[in-house]
């Protein structure tokens, strides 16, 4: 059983930058596919960013250019770099896991608060 445990939110001035990271325990394989979503306050979850296995990244539109989706070396981890961060990206981040782009995600971590200041 694969368990994600997301890390590294907190309060940022708007401008600003944090680097979230998801670590990976149990049975999971290097093919796996690797996501962030975020949920804000009354509004439904979102897609953010995602990586495969050979270091694919697609991102959602508002954020390209600013966060960077990356695998640690250990291909258990995976990082969320987030620069020029605005209100709007207050949310909960999840780090996510699915068999390849594409696919379901079906594992899920516990989310970690993100909170930019104007």
């Amino acid at each position: 059983q694969v368990q994600l445990v997301e890390s590294g939110g907190g309060l940022v001035q708007a401008g600003g930058s944090l680097r979230l990271s998801c670590a990976a325990s149990g049975r999971i394989f290097n093919s796996y596919a690797m996501g962030w979503f975020r949920q804000a306050p009354g509004k439904e979850r979102e897609f953010v960013a995602a990586i495969n296995w050979s270091n694919i990244t697609i991102y959602e539109e508002s954020v390209k250019g600013r966060f960077t989706i990356a695998r640690g070396n250990a291909k258990n981890t995976v990082f969320l770099q987030m620069n020029s961060l605005k209100p709007e990206d207050t949310a909960v981040y999840y780090c996510a896991a699915a068999l390849m782009l594409g696919s379901d995600y079906d594992t899920w971590g516990q989310g970690t608060q993100v909170t930019v200041s104007s």
